[in-house]
């Protein structure tokens, strides 16, 4: 007889809920109707029409709003709600948009009557409080329809189809139903943030769109919501555990969470890009296959341009969706919004499209000699490379492998995991060895740079200083 998920089982039902709820610090909601949406075109179809039928207000928050064609449609739109009277407040973050779409971008839609705030720039006494971004694709219009997702507004997402390059993959949903009251809350208490006037609007009544139970969690620095909730589902799941994410870095517990998962039974996939946006990001995914791979936790590489996404699914009965990657910055630094849905048929659905993603992504494998050696002798064995061997027979054999490995891959879907931790430290043993030469040969080069940082501190912490002495003697 089929075990049962906790997620599902009616004896264990109330506990399970009561640790989901107290990890993301969010109740379950029901009452919801939710849509799934699939790449951007799909994304930005829904959100201009609903933009374009807006009557009370639009708002809108992004990491990245590019001038371009895809923004500058955006903006149109927009200045013609604020032209009818509609409250259009546009928030951005700073160095999402930088170099991006500035004041001169923005001055129509302030002209019109819009809003636009920027969230977090650098600011003297935070030293380093401009790390933490505003990492959250919200849209909320009429505090009726909410819409999140892991899309940016930029033509980048559509790609590029004059040199054959497809649209970038990515996930989000569209929202009925009284988790909306929450997005339109989470993005005022950002706007507050900004220090700018908060956006008059009318109080909507919450009502029932549907039969959905979901929770929001709309995380802020240091919250961790979405990282305590990961790792609850990552011990919960009894069956699946279907991992999509755009930029994955795992901590130690968060793999610790998933290898144990997988000794226990539980099928553990993780889909993320061939290439990325990110090389440096891309190297350090990399270079924590291997102890995934030898937990026996499925790793899959994506073989189109881009994949953006950031999706769960576990046991087809519970999924998440949203603007969090699996990686520090997104658990413990930025804002992120993402939503958890409880529900068999919409968890379904989104397996199938994890499938579907599979049919074009490439599984990514051991060595079968260093497979056979793990399991024959209980202990990890050093295997030999033929790269790492000198002269032009090393050379001769590096090109070999590289093409299996490329004939491999094509004929089968498979692709041997490369030497990604070698290469890691091989680029970093290359910067340590041109500073230390910087640093013999020309040493103010260094010396400059440090001395600006040092008054960039000192600065920052005298301005601090001199502002918490002030607040004292008034409290």
């Amino acid at each position: 007889m089929p075990t049962r998920s906790p997620l599902s089982s009616p004896a264990t039902r109330r506990l399970a809920e009561q640790a989901l709820s107290r990890s993301a610090g969010a109740p379950l909601l029901g009452g919801h109707a939710v849509e799934l949406l699939i790449d951007a075109e799909a994304h930005y179809r829904a959100w201009l029409e609903a933009i374009g039928n807006a009557r009370r207000s639009v708002l809108l928050e992004n990491y990245i709003i590019r001038n371009d064609e895809v923004g500058r449609t955006f903006r149109a739109a927009l200045i013609e709600r604020a032209r009818a009277g509609v409250v259009v407040a546009v928030l951005v973050d700073w160095l999402g948009c930088l170099g991006e779409s500035g004041r001169k971008f923005w001055q129509p839609l302030r002209a019109a009557g819009g809003q636009v705030a920027i969230f977090n720039p650098p600011r003297l006494g935070q030293t380093f409080g401009w790390l933490s971004r505003d990492h959250r694709k919200l849209l909320v219009v009429d505090g009726a329809v909410g819409f999140l997702s892991g899309v940016c507004i930029s033509a980048q997402w559509l790609g590029k189809p004059e040199r054959k390059i497809p649209p970038w993959r990515d996930t989000g949903v569209a929202l009925r139903g009284p988790a909306v009251a929450d997005m339109q809350a989470a993005f005022v208490q950002t706007w507050a943030e900004t220090r700018m006037p908060v956006p008059v609007l009318d109080t909507v009544p919450e009502t029932t769109a549907g039969n959905m139970a979901l929770r929001l969690i709309a995380t802020q620095p240091a919250s961790a919501g979405i990282y305590r909730l990961d790792q609850m589902i990552a011990a919960l799941a009894r069956k699946t555990l279907w991992l999509t994410d755009a930029y994955f870095v795992g901590t130690a517990p968060y793999v610790q969470a998933l290898i144990a998962a997988v000794r226990d039974g539980v099928d553990v996939r993780l889909l993320v890009p061939s290439t990325s946006d990110l090389p440096l990001v891309a190297n350090l995914s990399r270079s924590g296959y291997r102890p995934l791979l030898e937990a026996g936790v499925r790793v899959f590489e994506w073989n189109g341009s881009m994949l953006h996404a950031k999706t769960a699914v576990a046991d087809q009965q519970w999924a998440r969706v949203g603007s969090s990657n699996l990686n520090l910055a997104s658990w413990l630094n930025n804002r992120e919004i993402d939503v958890a849905i409880e529900d068999a048929g919409f968890a379904a659905q989104l397996a199938a499209q994890y499938q579907a993603d599979l049919e074009r992504s490439t599984e990514i494998v051991l060595s079968p000699r260093k497979h056979r050696r793990a399991k024959v002798g209980g202990r990890q064995a050093r295997a030999h490379h033929p790269h790492l061997d000198g002269g032009s027979s090393g050379r001769a054999a590096t090109g070999a492998l590289r093409l299996a490995n490329r004939m491999g891959a094509v004929l089968i879907d498979q692709r041997v995991l490369g030497p990604a931790d070698a290469a890691l430290l091989g680029r970093g043993a290359l910067v340590l060895f041109v500073v230390a030469v910087l640093a013999w040969v020309w040493p103010t080069v260094l010396a400059w740079p440090f001395g600006v940082v040092c008054a960039w501190l000192g600065l920052n912490l005298g301005i601090r200083a001199w502002r918490e002495r002030r607040r004292k003697p008034r409290q």
